[in-house]
């Protein structure tokens, strides 16, 4: 059951895998290391595996570094229906994980879509989670507009690529019949290396046409291995892509469901880490400068230059080095004794 993850020596023990039960079914974790827990949570269209940089470096400062297969995503369930995937029911799967591996308390990493998840999940859950680190999507609490709303008023006649996700079945067609190439395009053109598309937007889709094609061809960024991209191709052409575009189809769902936590900040001591070229850290910088009243506790934020979407995989040792410097300040962590 194991696969490659990298410096794994650094932590003096062997990945391993498990798979724990939560409300929705069960979820797929890979853990290394003892000590305080560090949850790691992916975004979209990824899996444990872009945490395999910081697991035994994580590990190796002593914690237990675990990385989870979101819901819909790897060897996780795969629940049946739009609603399974609204984020209460992720923070519900974040809570179980927890339980299971018998710790009382949590730190939570997210990336991507994991950020949200991990913004959310310690917002609901502070008496479990004691600190957020959010890499790539600033925290934006929710607001007045309702996402879909507030999409649509983007891309002077184009669609927004999470407009694009919206319609079941419409992007599934475009993916799956190539899911390699679809991913091999995606990572490329989120990247730091990628250069501006000539034909528009990258993450906008003119009429009739589909998102892949502004993605740019040729080989893959240096931080992507064909392994690593044969690692992701295979784990959704076994679980296909519905339940990973389940979370972007659920955006409005979770505008409902927050409401009570309307304007909120996170009052637990977080992080952010942005990439210089990252699209949403150039389309939240408002979020960003909000910081002062939306993440009163804020350690740290860090904009890594020239680095784009997929941080902890572009810059892996120095996400690695700026986690485990936080970690190590945090309260009753082990850089505290």
């Amino acid at each position: 059951m194991s696969h490659p993850v990298s410096s794994a020596a650094a932590s003096g023990q062997p990945p391993r895998h498990r798979l724990v039960d939560t409300p929705g079914g069960r979820i797929h974790l890979v853990e290394q290391g003892s000590g305080p827990l560090v949850l790691m949570v992916h975004g979209f269209p990824e899996s444990w595996y872009s945490w395999r940089h910081q697991l035994p470096v994580i590990a190796a400062a002593g914690y237990h570094a675990v990385a989870i297969d979101v819901r819909g995503y790897g060897r996780s369930s795969k629940p049946v229906g739009q609603e399974a995937y609204g984020m209460l029911a992720h923070v519900a799967d974040n809570v179980a994980v927890v339980k299971a591996l018998g710790a009382e308390s949590a730190v939570i990493v997210g990336h991507d879509w994991g950020s949200p998840i991990a913004a959310n999940t310690a917002l609901l859950r502070p008496d479990l989670f004691t600190a957020v680190a959010l890499l790539s999507v600033p925290y934006a609490p929710r607001g007045g507009l309702r996402p879909t709303d507030a999409f649509a008023r983007r891309g002077a006649g184009e669609e927004f690529y999470i407009q694009y996700f919206q319609t079941p079945g419409r992007a599934e067609a475009e993916i799956e019949p190539d899911i390699r190439s679809w991913l091999a395009g995606f990572y490329a053109g989120a990247s730091g290396e990628a250069e501006p598309s000539a034909d528009g937007p990258r993450f906008f889709v003119p009429a009739g046409g589909r998102l892949c094609d502004r993605f740019p061809r040729g080989p893959l960024p240096s931080w992507l291995t064909d392994e690593d991209l044969d690692f992701y191709a295979g784990e959704f052409e076994r679980g296909g892509l519905t339940g990973p575009l389940s979370r972007y189809r659920n955006i409005d769902r979770d505008w409902a469901d927050l409401a009570a936590w309307d304007g909120a900040p996170i009052t637990q001591p977080s992080l952010f880490i942005g990439g210089e070229r990252d699209g949403p850290t150039l389309w939240m910088a408002d979020a960003i400068k909000a910081y002062p009243t939306t993440l009163p506790r804020l350690v740290s934020s860090h904009i890594l230059e020239g680095c784009g979407h997929w941080v902890q995989q572009e810059r892996a040792d120095e996400v690695g080095s700026l986690l485990v410097d936080w970690l190590r300040a945090l309260p009753g962590g082990p850089g505290q004794r």
